[in-house]
């Protein structure tokens, strides 16, 4: 069998849903994302956490010339899939584009909500801030200069990739609070950025949404951000987005709003032209914060 039909195989295993692209849709075709995604197959993959009976992952892509004891900057990606699916090779293409400039990228693997199994949206956002502590804890073996970490996500790894940011009280027991989960910067695919009613995610946090809404809680001294969002998302509408910005704005912080006009949810997932936009207008970005060469 191909590599292409075991990847696929494995998309349809993992998740009934659209990984990395909706919060939650029945089972799809390949797109454009899954068949970059199927050519690619990491360094390594390690354990990041273990919790109760389970052990989660990091699929790491090493740069050429890459040795332990590196200082290089890392590109972490974190998966969609509305908290309840997904896994981390929706999301090899992000992590390996960035491997080929020199960094080391890396793809994220967390618990999945489930009401089966208590796993709540709060856990989902422990996991995520427990990966950033982890690489800065392990930067010397792992290559990496811990003053240099971006991390991204599209739609609910959006916004676990804010929430590394920008919830400092929710964290797991046992981690160590020393170690800020705060990356140098963000990168933000269609994400899910207001958790209220207008936006995506209320039904699943419950009556404590609002302290996971990400539009509802920005501040002063946030990392840069940049986002990309589509006009025509009616999953998590452009509206919250737009809000995120000026916010932000309005906070002091630096944030960039990239608008793809009637762009619908995971738009850049589907097509590759798009995607290669999307990672030429990042790669800009993050040369101008001195973050990428």
């Amino acid at each position: 069998m191909s590599r292409f039909l075991l990847f696929c195989a494995f998309l349809g295993f993992a998740s009934s849903s659209s990984i990395g692209q909706e919060p939650a849709t029945k089972a799809k075709a390949p797109d454009a994302m899954d068949k970059m995604a199927a050519e690619l197959k990491p360094s390594r993959i390690l354990v990041y956490k273990k919790i109760a009976d389970r052990e989660l992952q990091m699929h790491v892509f090493e740069p050429s010339g890459f040795k332990a004891g590196d200082k290089r900057a890392c590109y972490v990606i974190i998966h969609g899939g509305g908290w309840t699916g997904g896994a981390p090779p929706r999301m090899y293409p992000f992590a390996a584009h960035y491997a080929k400039l020199g960094m080391v990228g890396i793809s994220v693997q967390y618990r999945l909500h489930s009401a089966k199994t208590g796993v709540s949206v709060f856990d989902c956002v422990k996991d995520a801030r427990s990966a950033v502590r982890y690489i800065k804890s392990h930067a010397s073996e792992l290559g990496i200069d811990p003053t240099r970490i971006i991390v991204s996500g599209g739609s609910a790894g959006g916004h676990l990739a804010a929430a590394t940011a920008l919830f400092d009280k929710v964290n797991e027991d046992g981690d160590d609070l020393s170690i800020s989960a705060t990356p140098a910067a963000l990168v933000l695919l269609f994400p899910v950025i207001d958790t209220s009613k207008e936006g995506y995610g209320q039904a699943k946090i419950g009556e404590r949404w609002q302290e996971l809404s990400p539009v509802h809680n920005v501040r002063a001294g946030l990392p840069p951000t940049l986002v990309f969002h589509g006009t025509g998302d009616t999953v998590t509408p452009f509206a919250g987005a737009k809000a995120f910005d000026e916010a932000m704005l309005k906070a002091g912080n630096r944030c960039e709003l990239d608008v793809n006009e009637g762009g619908t949810h995971g738009y850049l997932m589907r097509d590759k032209a798009l995607y290669d936009d999307t990672m030429t207008k990042t790669d800009v970005f993050l040369k101008s914060l001195g973050l990428l060469k």
